[in-house]
């Protein structure tokens, strides 16, 4: 059985000295015919795991709607709040229809390191009594628990794009591109970081390789061992490595923002006029529901309810208070006041570096993490985008495409043993609890080639997207409909009746 994770790619690497640990294979085991009993998922586990879906959701809606709502004037406020409310419901019904089946099965021979297939379309197959693995041997949860959790993770990664561009984008343009975008974009980055092989697979094969014989049941047993190897995605097979999203989720979109923001142009006025959020309350409101959500979305993708889980947890929570002070004390330094859009901004930063690393490092290791986010992330929406002059109203790429390419980067050096983190999981004791050997060098390359593949793809993909869908429905408004507002014009209703 193959299946997706968002962070034991270490399983993978480490399958050949699996393998090679003769001695701690239990002969007596292997010579059994006996079927072993059907895993029972925790009823803990389980309600974990329902609870984090719950939490995803609240970060999306209304979380990520008031963020972005307040941010924007008023006039705008119902369109923000509606294009986030409709790419949720989208995602949320293409999820069932393929979207999961695309991420999270096996394409087939030559495609599977690169999308799934269509295997589990309209769920086929999943029902009430069908399960997933975990990160640990012998633990299962149920494949519904699992589904519905990572349908919350297709839910918001769009549904952050939409801030690059806000104010100056139809509804219309948004609905099709999104459509389009988590088709083309966000299900196969998906597979190729989160599809990686149960860790009982990887155990069973090594242990059959390790208690072979004879040349030929060797040959045998290393050509199973490699065939279970070989079915994880690509990025995951090279040993990236992302606990929660920092390459499926925030470059994705970062990157998606950006090329939208340069590709539908400024908004009218820009540069000219003055565009002060109009409700810096409504994002102090949801920015505070993003991190509670937050916690659902970094320790709810350990899968189980464990120690693993607290830790995922206090890295989120240290790394975003960290990240939170660090900008606010950064630009208190700077223009000589401390603000609440700044300490709102940065408590986003610190969340976005610290997914791909919340199981990963330590929390010391998290909480510099979140120090160093914030003036990076400072430093590119306001020097950077002011130098070049692009309109990402929102600051979507400045924090989520930078603060995830920081927080990727991060997570390959503070995953290190040495420096607090849990090292690479080493399933040679069959129970994937103890650090394996960690080398900077090559996890560095790995967490590059994620870094560079997702930028690639998503850029490059978003920008032929985008260009497409401004030649069949169109990208932009008029410019009297900009400057009356898209709440009417688009959805014939405000926000606020004055």
């Amino acid at each position: 059985m193959t299946f997706a994770h968002p962070v034991r790619a270490g399983l993978i690497v480490t399958a050949v000295g699996l393998a090679a640990i003769v001695g701690f294979t239990d002969m007596a085991l292997a010579q059994t015919t006996a079927a072993a009993p059907a895993l029972v998922p925790n009823k803990g586990d389980t309600a974990w795991m329902l609870i984090s879906a719950a939490l995803v959701l609240m970060m999306s809606v209304p979380g990520l709607a008031l963020f972005y709502g307040g941010l924007v004037r008023a006039k705008n406020m119902a369109s923000i709040l509606t294009q986030v409310f409709a790419i949720v419901s989208l995602a949320g019904v293409i999820w069932i229809l393929y979207g999961y089946s695309l991420a999270f099965t096996d394409g087939g021979g030559a495609l599977t390191p690169y999308i799934g297939g269509l295997g589990k379309a309209l769920l086929r197959g999943v029902d009430a009594s069908s399960t997933v693995p975990t990160f640990s041997n012998g633990v299962v949860i149920p494949e519904f628990a699992y589904l519905v959790f990572q349908m919350t993770f297709a839910m918001i990664t769009p549904a952050l794009i939409v801030g690059a561009f806000a104010e100056r984008i139809k509804f219309s343009a948004v609905f099709v591109f999104v459509l389009l975008w988590l088709t083309v974009i966000y299900f196969p980055i998906a597979h190729w970081v989160w599809f990686v092989p149960a860790p009982d697979d990887v155990a069973a094969a090594a242990k059959a390789l390790a208690a072979a014989a004879d040349g030929a049941a060797k040959t045998a047993a290393q050509a199973k061992l490699d065939e279970v190897t070989s079915g994880a995605g690509w990025l995951a097979g090279s040993g990236a490595l992302d606990f929660a999203g920092g390459t499926v989720v925030h470059i994705n979109a970062g990157i998606a923002g950006l090329v939208g923001a340069l590709i539908v142009g400024k908004r009218v006025g820009y540069g000219k006029d003055l565009m002060p959020p109009h409700s810096l309350t409504m994002t102090m409101i949801g920015a505070s529901l993003l991190w509670v959500g937050w916690f659902g979305f970094n320790a709810g993708s350990n899968l189980e309810a464990n120690g693993t889980t607290a830790l995922a947890f206090v890295n989120t929570m240290v790394a975003t208070a960290g990240a939170a002070l660090s900008w606010l004390l950064t630009e208190w330094a700077h223009k000589g006041k401390p603000s609440l859009l700044g300490i709102c901004s940065g408590a986003v930063a610190g969340l976005v570096a610290v997914t791909p690393a919340a199981g990963f490092a330590g929390p010391v290791g998290a909480l510099v993490l979140g120090l160093i986010v914030s003036p990076v992330c400072l430093f590119f929406v306001s020097t950077v985008k002011n130098t070049f002059r692009y309109d990402d109203a929102l600051d979507v790429f400045g924090i989520h495409c930078v603060g995830g390419i920081i927080g990727a980067l991060g997570t390959g050096i503070l995953v290190n043993p040495a420096l607090g983190g849990v090292g690479i999981t080493d399933y040679a004791n069959f129970a994937g609890n103890n650090a394996g050997t960690y080398d900077f060098a090559t996890q560095m390359l790995a967490q590059g080639k994620a870094v560079l593949a997702t930028l690639v793809w998503s850029g490059v993909g978003s920008a032929i997207l985008f260009k497409v869908v401004d030649l069949v429905i169109g990208l932009r408004p008029s410019v009297d409909a900009e400057r009356e507002g898209l709440d009417i014009t688009d959805h014939g209703e405000r926000a606020y009746n004055m």
